[in-house]
């Protein structure tokens, strides 16, 4: 079984007649989302060269979810290329429009066009924390052991 809650979407008028963010698959966690850039141009992404590349929409989450640009697993093995700060968080109050940030961590450049699929988009409810001051934290087996401490 999967939740499913409804999510307002803006389309901005450099990306109309693109794809909607879309599951490719029944139990995908993630929507793609694409690259809309005009008609006709070609970004590349020099070996460690970044983009910020446009989607062409905007969200309207519900209080209490998040949404998260993660990079497309296909794009990241075969090319390289990833999100640079993976993962991106859209909040529930950004109305602006969703874009990503790419970065060519491969060896060869790295060619986007309208329409490509550059991101997935991950919705996921929200948590939020009360910070609780305190003097001392209670002791665990770990302890201040940080990278690496608990083996390979």
């Amino acid at each position: 079984m999967t939740n499913s809650i409804s999510i307002a979407l803006q389309v901005f008028d450099h990306g109309r007649g693109l794809a909607l963010p879309a599951y490719q698959s029944t139990g995908a966690a993630g929507a793609d989302l694409v690259a809309a850039l005009p008609e006709g141009a070609i970004v590349t992404l020099p070996p460690g060269g970044r983009e910020m590349v446009p989607t062409g929409i905007a969200i309207a989450l519900p209080l209490g979810y998040e949404a998260q640009v993660r990079p497309r697993s296909g794009l990241a093995a075969r090319h390289g290329v990833t999100v640079l700060n993976s993962p991106g968080t859209v909040d529930a109050d950004y109305r602006g429009e969703i874009r990503v940030i790419l970065i060519n961590l491969g060896a060869e450049p790295f060619k986007i066009q309208r329409g490509d699929r550059i991101a997935q988009l991950v919705v996921a409810p929200v948590t939020t924390a009360a910070f609780d001051v305190r003097e001392t934290l209670d002791d665990t087996e770990r302890g201040t052991g940080g990278f690496g401490s608990t083996g390979r």
